[in-house]
């Protein structure tokens, strides 16, 4: 099949260098857990997510447009993906939650800005509550592995992103 980091499409992406209003040069919205997403009536979350690390690498990798990290081998680049594994056993999670987790098992999670260490947000709605949030944070991040995904990108400049020959699917 085929999907879109962060819902872009064929969007055009800013310039390399460029930024916005994260680090990496990426848009914010397309890449937070909607409530709908989970909730809704047709729940099912069809891109990845942007997530926070405490320190970055000074370079990017596509979708990223840019860097604001530091000379620090061990950090991930702005734009790096990672996917939750494939064996990682969702069935003790609430059924809401396992909705979230099969999102970064199949998408999984793109860089997106520096703060706290696996941090990945939501849209702002009253309707959240700790108990959901809190089933997550129990993930640990050995659960996670770094995917290279630039063979799935579909064009230099766009965040349009496709499975294919040598594009890691889950």
């Amino acid at each position: 099949g085929s999907g879109a980091i962060f819902d872009l499409g064929s969007t055009a992406l800013r310039p390399a260098g460029w930024t916005s209003a994260d680090a990496a040069g990426l848009p914010i919205f397309p890449g937070l857990v909607r409530y709908d997403e989970v909730f809704g009536p047709n729940a099912g979350i069809h891109h990845a997510l942007r997530f926070t690390v405490g320190c970055t690498r000074r370079s990017y990798v596509w979708p990223a447009r840019h860097q604001a990290g530091v000379a620090n081998s061990t950090c991930p680049p702005m734009g790096a993906r990672f996917r939750l594994r494939a064996g990682f056993d969702i069935s003790r999670y609430s059924p809401r939650a396992q909705t979230v987790l099969r999102a970064m098992k199949r998408y999984g999670l793109i860089v997106a800005d520096n703060g706290s260490d696996w941090y990945f947000q939501g849209t702002v709605d009253p309707r959240w509550t700790y108990a959901f949030v809190d089933q997550l944070k129990r993930v640990p991040a050995g659960a996670f592995v770094a995917v290279d995904a630039s063979a799935c990108r579909v064009a230099r400049n766009s965040g349009a992103f496709a499975y294919g020959p040598g594009c890691p699917s889950p």
